[in-house]
């Protein structure tokens, strides 16, 4: 770095790495030119500060050094400020006796007082006084000699150049003697003089000072002059004389050094007594003194606030002049000299190896072996110091916290090793720490310099710790940040300062991590695809000339409503990312640290930097052994749950936790993803599922790690952008698969893989409707998701539904509930041959038609390897019925009908459908033209289903062709209806009727004979038809059946065969003769013979209720069991003769002439066949002959009631005399 020269940007940009600790070094000024002639490599650095532009440096050469800052090109947000040197100045002093060897230190102190516009510079125990900005001298040529410290401004007060001038700056001088209050302003007055020898170091909070001689701490009250005093800077040092530590001293001038007890700060400060002379009041704090009542200065009478500065050339004594009271110091102590207090570090750990005595207290008894520490005081808050304390230089060191009145504040913090300086940073409480708008919180640091240990020798360097930790925390976590440049090296002692100003700056690296990138999952330019070749799948061999119009397709589709981009849009959206990034990648340091001839701020360094660290350390792993891959996922889960329920306080902390987990979760699952790797564990697979879903990382930057889908990723013109970070990893993963032209299909990934996208992708899928998220995203998703369930569902058995719980399950809900990639899923679902779940795809669409074709492809043996569509004609029934277009259920209905006609006919038949209902006679002529099977069942419908009596006669015709058909062609069927003749016949009484009989008989699903009794059952009921018609297709179809077997054809044809057809058609014929001689001799149904007398021959399964006409008279009915009983005397079995025709005469006797019967009753009969006829007949004859009497006894009543009311008539008129006029 010190070989570069200042005026390069790139010179300026060179750093240490940052690393996960809680500070980095962020350049200021390389390559100091320590030396006017250069070459000199034993100057060093000793002090720096920074005000408005001006750095100031102190080097061991005794000059100062003066820089002015030249402002960063305001147009170039990655320049940095350069520094020039403005001058070189040898601020005068006096040489000092006691200097060791007669080395000197050179400039030992820079102080700032910018409120009064005026510096004080240490420079070999002798301080000069000049203005700022420029190192004019003031005062004339006035020096303090054997001044061992300068400082002491009060913290608490602005130092801003702003404030009230004439006020002034209150400093402390540590001479040997004593500590001098000067107020530094136009001029410079002594305020007072505490007597307190040998000081080394001081900082003050309002009056109270903490201060450090060369062995002890001690707190000071400059304005009451009193002293409390804490413990040693090392505890081996037994030089201290037994004194009363942490009580309250009176250390005025005019007073005996009164002792007061301290106690606690909590208690209430009692006012100081006044009086001279020994005090041994007690005093429960050095508070107590600070808010007691006025007390007159530890001054003697007449002594004034003294002028401060005596001319270097001229050591003559002006009127309270700091000159005056050193020499009366020096002429009053002739006597009893004080030693040299001890200036260098150095020299105190060199004394302490030689075992020197020290010096520093001349007035102690000499002691064996002095321990020499060099104190170190800060005050991280208003109300509190910390002190160092140790054993030794090689020993660690123990920080103590104390309050103003000496008590503990917080946990101690202890250091690896004694330090050579700290420095407290931070911490709410501390407005002048360097404020990061970087970090998590204003946490509080104290940063050590020191060396430590390692394996290859003694390194310098930073330990760096919190200070904000609380009792039963446990020691704070340590970080150690090390200078690290190639013109420095790690044994050269690092020196630190807090700087009076802040310099602004900000981190590019941070920019460079979460500025948000174009990113293209493809291999070549990252503006190639508007979308993948979404319609590739590494099952099918689909040709580059489809994908070509597919991607023509979709850029058509998608693209068509948008805005064409805009030429460099691309470098105009980078560069506003980069300023909105760059506006919160802000910070201030005010801290310095310098090594050798290059100084650097100490910068708070960023919590994404931080983190960013860690994840570097674990990915950057040599050793690819197992163990070494659950190390690193050990440590990225653990550095997750670190963040897990971090709430972000502002929006670049809020990116950064994204940025984190998207870069870790995207680390673990290139592990996952590895199968060389070790498996990862249920609970490490869960954190980075969640880290992938909640740190909002595009799900397609996910997919585009997988080969195996990379090909589903849709992307728009516009491209995925994620942030830089993030993209430089995926990229450089991606980039290490090869270019390898063969895709691996999705069946090579592991199961565990296959799960871990199915949970994964489902997740995203809830994040639909987000108005942030493009619709790319989920059409990638979805097509990634079904292709993931595809493979996943192959191993369900063939024909299971949708179980909850189940792959298939979720298979269902996808589909149901709709996927953008609706082309995509098509090909998908075709691709794997699952009809039925593309049917349930394009239901969701209410696309009616696909869904119906494409259960037509499953029923007609189109291969569905689900195989869930189980009763697919009874499904597209059911469905037909909930559609509304009725030229699609016209369609499908023909179609259905077709293959199964009676389910077919459902479909015109069903009142309840959504669909226009179907006029019967459209319906019957399109089912005659494409589904002819289906005609009777649509028929049946009508007329036993709605009791439309038009189409009896087409239906008739239909049973009538099927029966005769199959009488015609199946010679079985023939002797199938001859032998139930015989088996009716051949059934004793009683017994059912004849259609009775069939219909018990008949096979239930035997279409043949089902049309036969629905044949019988029209035929027998009163519809009107064409009998002639029926009778002759009849005898035109089954009279070949019977030629040359001797007998009329006419009378074999129905007489044989379809003998309950021919009763019925004989009965509308009026041939009743014919139809009860069948009844008796060819059925013997005698019963029905009975009851077709009685209906008067109208149906051959009684009357119709209701009809006039099925209600015959006497006389018809009298004629018809004349001729019953004819046919009952003809039957050819004796016994089933006597039978028959006794019970019909007992029964219906009524209807008989017993002289007409008698006749015809054989003389061979025994009188007690027709006894029950006869004696019903007699008792008529009586019954007649008895009711004609009284029917004629009642006339002749009646007609003389008739005559006496007309005789009563006419007396009662009278006679009428006819005048004739």
């Amino acid at each position: 770095m010190a070989s570069d020269p200042p005026s390069k940007p790139e010179h300026l940009e060179s750093a240490a790495p940052h690393g996960s600790g809680p500070y980095v070094l962020r350049p200021l000024l390389q390559g100091v030119p320590l030396s006017a002639e250069g070459g000199d490599e034993e100057i060093k650095i000793n002090c720096v500060d920074f005000l408005d532009g001006n750095l100031y440096v102190g080097t061991t050469a005794s000059e100062l050094l003066h820089f002015f800052q030249i402002p960063p090109d305001p147009h170039d947000p990655t320049s940095t400020s350069q520094f020039i040197l403005a001058s070189r100045l040898r601020p005068p002093f006096s040489e000092t006796q006691g200097a060791p060897g007669g080395s000197l230190p050179g400039v030992q102190q820079i102080l700032l007082l910018p409120r009064v516009g005026k510096a004080c510079i240490l420079c070999n125990w002798t301080v000069t006084f000049y203005s700022l900005p420029e190192l004019s001298p003031v005062f004339g040529t006035t020096q303090v000699r054997n001044c061992n410290w300068i400082g002491g401004v009060d913290l608490n007060e602005s130092r801003d150049s702003g404030d009230d001038r004439s006020r002034g700056v209150t400093v402390l001088l540590s001479l040997n003697r004593r500590v001098q209050v000067i107020r530094i302003g136009e001029d410079a007055r002594v305020v007072r003089k505490i007597d307190f020898s040998g000081s080394t170091l001081s900082v003050r909070r309002d009056s109270i000072a903490c201060v450090a001689d060369s062995q002890s701490y001690s707190l000071l009250d400059v304005d009451r002059q009193l002293k409390i005093p804490l413990m040693s800077i090392s505890s081996l040092d037994n030089s201290q004389p037994g004194g009363p530590f942490g009580q309250t001293q009176n250390i005025a001038s005019d007073s005996d050094g009164g002792l007061l007890r301290s106690s606690s700060s909590a208690t209430a400060r009692p006012n100081f007594l006044q009086s001279g002379g020994q005090s041994h009041a007690r005093s429960t704090s050095l508070g107590d003194f600070i808010t007691g009542g006025a007390r007159k200065q530890d001054r003697k009478v007449g002594e004034a606030e003294d002028a401060v500065f005596q001319d270097a050339d001229s050591p003559k004594r002006g009127s309270g002049s700091v000159a005056e009271s050193s020499s009366r110091a020096q002429q009053g102590g002739a006597n009893k000299p004080l030693p040299t207090p001890p200036r260098d570090p150095a020299g105190l750990v060199a004394a302490q190896a030689a075992g020197t005595q020290s010096p520093a207290r001349g007035l102690s008894p000499p002691k064996p072996g002095p321990v020499f520490l060099r104190p170190h005081i800060a005050s991280p808050s208003a109300e509190e110091f910390l002190i160092v304390t140790g054993t030794g230089p090689l020993d660690p060191g123990i920080g103590m916290f104390v309050n103003l009145d000496g008590d503990p504040t917080r946990p101690t913090v202890e250091f690896d090793r004694y330090p050579r300086e700290i420095i407290v940073d931070g911490g709410a409480t501390d407005p002048s720490s360097s404020r990061p708008s970087l970090t998590a919180d204003e946490e509080g640091y104290v940063l050590a310099s020191m060396a430590k240990e390692f394996d290859d020798g003694l390194h310098q360097g930073l330990e760096i710790q919190s200070i904000d930790v609380n009792v039963g925390e446990g020691e704070a976590e340590k970080f150690w940040l090390e200078i690290d440049s190639g013109d420095t090296t790690p044994s050269i002692p690092v020196g630190m300062r807090s700087l009076l100003q802040t310099e602004e700056m900000r981190f590019e690296e941070v920019v460079d991590l979460l500025c948000q990138r174009r990113f293209s999952p493809f291999s070549g330019h990252p503006s190639t695809p508007t979308m993948s070749l979404r319609s590739f799948d590494s099952r099918t061999a689909m040709s580059m000339e489809r994908l070509s119009q597919e991607k023509e397709l979709f850029d058509r589709d998608y693209e068509s409503d948008d805005e064409p981009l805009p030429e460099g849009w691309e470098s105009k959206r980078n560069k506003e990312g980069e300023e909105f990034v760059r506006s919160l990648a802000k910070t201030s340091s005010r801290l310095a640290i310098w090594a050798g001839a290059d100084i650097w701020w100490g910068v708070r360094n960023p919590l994404l930097l931080q983190l960013e660290s860690a994840l570097e350390a674990a990915s950057t792993r040599d050793n690819q052994s197992d163990e070494a891959t659950k190390e690193k996922r050990r440590q990225l889960i653990s550095l997750l749950g670190m963040i897990k329920d971090r709430d972000a306080k502002n929006e670049l902390e809020f990116m950064t936790l994204g940025y984190i987990k998207q870069r870790a979760s995207v680390m673990l699952l290139e592990t996952f993803l590895d199968p060389t790797k070790p498996p990862m564990s249920d609970g490490e697979v869960a954190v980075m599922e969640i880290n992938l879903i909640g740190g909002d990382l595009d799900a397609r930057v996910v997919l585009a790690l997988i080969p195996a889908l990379r090909n589903e990723i849709v992307v728009s013109r516009r491209g995925i952008w994620i942030y830089g970070g993030v993209k430089n990893l995926v990229q450089g993963i991606i980039s290490s698969e090869g270019s390898s032209p063969v895709i691996p299909p999705v069946s090579s990934l592991s199961p565990s893989v296959l799960q871990f996208l199915k949970r994964f992708l489902t997740a995203w899928r809830k994040k639909k409707g987000f108005g942030s998220i493009p619709a790319e995203v989920f059409r990638t998703v979805d097509a990634s998701l079904l292709l993931v369930l595809l493979e996943l569902d192959q191993d369900t058995p063939r024909g299971q539904t949708g179980k909850t719980g189940t792959i298939r399950k979720e298979l269902y809900d996808l589909v149901d509930n709709g996927v953008d990639c609706f082309e995509r899923a098509v090909d998908l679902l075709e691709t794997y041959r699952r009809l039925f779940v593309l049917s349930r795809l394009y239901q969701h669409r209410k696309l009616s038609s696909d869904v119906l074709g494409t259960w037509r492809r499953i029923i007609e043996g189109e291969e569905d390897r689900g195989g869930e569509l189980g009763d697919g004609e009874q499904r597209v029934r059911g469905y037909l019925a909930n559609i509304s277009n009725q030229p699609l259920v016209q369609e499908y209905g023909l179609w259905l009908a077709a293959r199964n006609p009676k389910l077919g006919v459902q479909v015109f038949a069903d009142d309840k459908g959504r669909a226009p209902r179907f006029e019967p006679t459209q319906v019957v002529e399109i089912l005659k033209e494409e589904a002819p099977d289906a005609v009777k069942y649509y028929l049946e419908h009508l007329v036993f289903g709605k009791g439309n009596r038009a189409y009896v006669n087409e239906l008739i015709a239909y049973y009538l062709d099927i029966v005769v058909n199959d009488l015609q062609s199946t010679p079985s069927s023939r002797e199938m209806i001859t032998s139930s003749y015989e088996a009716y016949r051949a059934l004793r009484p009683p017994k059912p009727t004849y259609v009775r009989f069939l219909t018990d008989n008949a096979p239930p699903d035997d279409e043949i004979w089902q049309s036969r009794l629905r044949l019988l059952q029209l035929l027998g009921e009163g519809h009107d038809y064409d009998a002639s018609a029926i009778w002759e297709r009849i005898d035109t179809a089954l009279s070949p059946l019977f030629e040359g077997n001797g007998k009329s054809s006419d009378a074999n044809a129905q007489n044989q065969l379809l003998v309950p057809e021919a009763i019925i058609l004989n009965g509308r014929a009026k041939r009743h003769e014919d139809s009860l001689r069948l009844l008796v001799h060819r059925l013997g149904d005698y019963d029905t013979a009975v009851s077709y007398c009685l209906s008067g021959g109208a149906s051959l399964s009684g009357p119709i209720a209701g009809r006039r006409d099925s209600i015959p008279t006497k006389e018809v009915q009298t004629r018809l069991f004349r001729v019953l009983l004819s046919e009952f005397l003809t039957i050819s079995d004796l016994s089933d003769r006597v039978e028959q025709t006794s019970a019909l005469l007992e029964r219906f006797g009524g209807w008989f002439d017993v002289l007409e019967v008698l006749p015809l009753i054989p003389d061979s009969w025994s009188v007690d066949v027709t006894a029950g006829f006869l004696i019903s007949a007699l008792r008529s004859l009586v019954r007649e002959r008895q009711e004609s009497m009284v029917i004629r006894s009642l006339s002749g009543a009646e007609n003389l009631r008739v005559n006496y009311d007309l005789l009563s008539g006419i007396d009662e008129k009278g006679p009428v005399i006819d005048t004739g006029s």
